[in-house]
C-alpha cells in the first residue's frame, strides 16, 4: 500500500503564513539514538562564555544583552543571556527570580520604541546549552506578522536602516541602565551640515530629480562615451578658429580703448596746467586778498586757507 502524503496543515492558510503557492511537506527523518551535543556541551566551546562584554549592548553583574551583527527586518531583535554557563532548568532560585524581572524589564524597553506594537519572547535552546532568551519586536499595524511566524518574517522583510537600528539599540541600553549595569550601545553620529550647504544640497537634489525624469545610463553619458579621433581634430580646428576671431575683436577693442585713453589724458593735462597757473599767480601776490596765515595747533606750522592739512597726527623725533 503506497504512503499517502499528509495534507497541508491549516496554518498555511493563515494570513500570517509568509509563503504561498503549491507546498508539500518534507519527509520526516527517522529519530537518531543520540542527539549531537550543542554548543557548550561536551567538548564543544561555548560562544557566549568566550564573548567579551564589548560584543553586547548592555552588561550587568549576572546578565548581558546582545543584538544581531547587522539590522534585520524587524525593528528590534535582542537576546538575553546569563553570565553563568547555565541552562533554563539549571538556574538557582536567585537567577530564576531575576530572569523574570529581566524579561519584563527588557520587554518594556523594546516596547517603548517608536513603531513597536508587541514583543514576542521565545526560548528554543536547541543550538546552545547556554541560556539565551529571544526578544522580537513586531511592527505596529503589521497584522500579517502576528503569531508564531514572526521569526520567519524577520528574515523575509527588508532590513531597517542602520541609523535607526543603532538608535533603537542605544535607547534600549539606556533604559536598562536606569536600573543598573552598563550601556555599551551608542547612538549614530549626527551628520551636521552648515546652513550654507543646505541650499546647495537642495539644488543637487533638484538636479538629480530632473535627471531621473530622463534617465541616462553611464555608457550614454558624455563623460563615459569615447570620442573618435576625427571628431577630436574637427573640434580642435573649430576652437582655433574661435580663438582667432576673439583675438581680432580684442585688437579692435584695444584701439578704441587707446583713443579713449588719449582723450582722457589730454583733458587731465589741460586741467593740471590751469591749476598750476592759478597757484603761481597766488604765490606771486603773496596769497589772496583777505587771507591771513594761520597756525595749525597740531603741527605748529603756518597754513593758508585752501591748503589741505593733516590733523590729529603728531610725529615725535626718535620714536
Amino acid at each position: 500500500m503506497h504512503d499517502t502524503p499528509p495534507a497541508v496543515p491549516d496554518f498555511t492558510q493563515w494570513p500570517s503564513f509568509p509563503f504561498e503557492g503549491d507546498l508539500r511537506i518534507k519527509h520526516l527523518d527517522d529519530p537518531v539514538p543520540v542527539e549531537p551535543p550543542r554548543k557548550g556541551e561536551g567538548h564543544r566551546e561555548c560562544t557566549a562564555c568566550n564573548a567579551p562584554d564589548d560584543a553586547y549592548i548592555w552588561v550587568g553583574e549576572r546578565w548581558r544583552v546582545r543584538a544581531m551583527d547587522r539590522p534585520t527586518g524587524l525593528p528590534m531583535v535582542l537576546i538575553l543571556e546569563s553570565r553563568s554557563h547555565l541552562d533554563l532548568g539549571d538556574l538557582p532560585n536567585l537567577l530564576a527570580a531575576e530572569l523574570g524581572v529581566m524579561t519584563v524589564r527588557l520587554e518594556r524597553a523594546i516596547r517603548s520604541l517608536d513603531g513597536v506594537a508587541r514583543v514576542h519572547v521565545n526560548r528554543w535552546g536547541d543550538g546552545s546549552a547556554h541560556l539565551h532568551m529571544w526578544f522580537l519586536a513586531r511592527p505596529y499595524g503589521r497584522l500579517q506578522l502576528r503569531g508564531t511566524f514572526l521569526s520567519l518574517w524577520d528574515s523575509i522583510l527588508p532590513p531597517i536602516s542602520e541609523s535607526q537600528w543603532r538608535e533603537n539599540l542605544a535607547m534600549v541600553a539606556a533604559w536598562l541602565a536606569e536600573f543598573g549595569g552598563r550601556p555599551l550601545a551608542e547612538p549614530p553620529r549626527i551628520q551636521w551640515q552648515a546652513p550654507s550647504s543646505l541650499s546647495a544640497q537642495a539644488s543637487r537634489e533638484q538636479e538629480a530629480a530632473e535627471q531621473q525624469e530622463e534617465p541616462v545610463s553611464v555608457i550614454e553619458s558624455d563623460e563615459e562615451t569615447p570620442v573618435p579621433a576625427d571628431d577630436l581634430d574637427d573640434a580642435a580646428d573649430a576652437a582655433e578658429g574661435d580663438r582667432g576671431e576673439v583675438r581680432a575683436g580684442d585688437d579692435g577693442t584695444a584701439g578704441d580703448d587707446a583713443e579713449a585713453t588719449a582723450d582722457t589724458e589730454g583733458t587731465a593735462d589741460a586741467e593740471l596746467t590751469a591749476d598750476a597757473d592759478r597757484a603761481g599767480a597766488e604765490d606771486s601776490n603773496g596769497g589772496q586778498e583777505g587771507d591771513a596765515p594761520q597756525h595749525d595747533d597740531a603741527t605748529g606750522e603756518a597754513t593758508t586757507p585752501g591748503t589741505a592739512t593733516t590733523s590729529g597726527t603728531v610725529t615725535t623725533p626718535g620714536r
